[in-house]
């Protein structure tokens, strides 16, 4: 998951020029190199159905570290080719991160100009680049504990098998994405499963965004779909607003989520259900509201908050019925830059649950984490 300082952070490039033989002109092609190392100690209580406390390392507390190899070749006429490859990994042991796959977080090859970029392949929807570079105070925050708001109700927030389209025409951004299936969905008794590509509706996804950014003030809001295999769907919309004060931004969105694959509650689940099977047509609805801020204290120090919440109704307990609660989380995340590509950070989060959302924490109905850590970009 990238942070909002990934362009400031720089990149190592290395750059050809190729001439083509059947070509009079010379095509420039560059392919930079780039990546983040992050990691944490972390201290988490109630980790357990026991209620013990867990101390340990993990991968960083706001973004995934990863490698990544990014290639653009000019064509002419302002028409060029580019490509992404990015792998997320656990620094803690050397392992990936991506369920064993080689270039889980994304591989896409297409075409970028004038009229915008396209692109084809496994790659992130519209609505976590938006999340990341403009509206969650957090940049879609890494752990667990704080993420589970729009990872759950995003579905993911990546795609395989997908077109997606980007412009940025002035201060308008539109972003759009259809998959053709092979996404990791609720698959019932089967647990998690890669839909089917192919269908044009079941086991496909699809999102619009739209932000338009004027001085200050940014606003969005958009809509992503995702149906598993028997073509159950999972449906979100939501609102977004980012306002620039000085030093100081401040965050607000809203996500509304109507899901009957089983998905949101099997994603957000901590406990045993009894039936998991039987999770599908439930018609589990969500009403997520966060907010946030950040201050820029001093050229190195930067202070940001930030508050999520979920009302839900129709939510699957750990016997098997259905009911209504809420979660809330807050998170405060204090950083320091060392250089302009390294720096050290501390997190405290704070979950709490009611009613249905108890099966969301593994043993008691709250949560503390308190973190410290370092992440250097390349």
């Amino acid at each position: 998951m990238r942070n909002r300082r990934i362009a400031a952070a720089g990149g190592v490039a290395l750059a050809c020029a190729c001439q083509f033989v059947s070509q009079p002109v010379r095509a420039q092609s560059s392919i930079t190199l780039y990546g983040m190392t992050e990691i944490t100690l972390r201290y988490l209580t109630n980790d357990d159905a026991r209620n013990d406390g867990r101390l340990f390392m993990g991968n960083g507390a706001v973004i995934n570290s990863h490698i990544g190899l990014r290639g653009t070749e000019q064509l002419g006429n302002g028409l060029s080719a580019v490509f992404q490859l990015e792998s997320n990994f656990n620094p803690q042991d050397g392992t990936a991160s991506d369920s064993g796959r080689f270039f889980g977080s994304t591989a896409n090859v297409g075409l970028s100009g004038k009229f915008g970029t396209l692109t084809l392949g496994r790659q992130d929807t519209p609505l976590f680049d938006k999340l990341v570079t403009t509206y969650d105070p957090l940049t879609y925050a890494n752990y667990p504990e704080n993420s589970w708001l729009p990872y759950a109700l995003g579905a993911g927030l990546a795609a395989d098998n997908s077109i997606k389209y980007v412009g940025q025409f002035g201060g308008l951004y539109v972003g759009a994405i259809y998959s053709t299936g092979g996404n990791y969905a609720w698959s019932g008794a089967n647990g998690f499963s890669g839909q089917i590509p192919g269908h044009f509706t079941a086991g496909n996804l699809y999102g619009l965004l739209a932000s338009y950014a004027y001085g200050a003030l940014s606003l969005g809001a958009g809509t992503q779909q995702v149906r598993d295999n028997s073509n159950n769907r999972q449906a979100l919309y939501h609102v977004d607003a980012a306002y620039a004060y000085g030093p100081t931004k401040l965050y607000a969105g809203y996500m509304h989520s109507q899901d009957n694959t089983g998905l949101v509650d099997a994603l957000l689940a901590e406990q045993p259900m009894a039936d998991i099977s039987q999770l599908k047509n439930r018609n589990r609805i969500d009403d997520g509201p966060f907010a946030g801020i950040a201050w820029q204290v001093s050229a190195p120090l930067s202070l940001t908050g930030a508050f999520y919440y979920d009302h839900m109704r129709n939510a699957t307990t750990s016997g098997n019925t259905l009911g209504s609660g809420n979660r809330y989380t807050i998170v405060a995340l204090l950083e320091y830059a060392l250089s302009k590509r390294s720096e050290v950070y501390g997190t405290v989060d704070f979950n709490q649950v009611s009613g249905a959302a108890t099966v969301e924490l593994p043993g008691r109905a709250n949560q503390t984490g308190v973190a410290i850590g370092m992440r250097s970009f390349f």
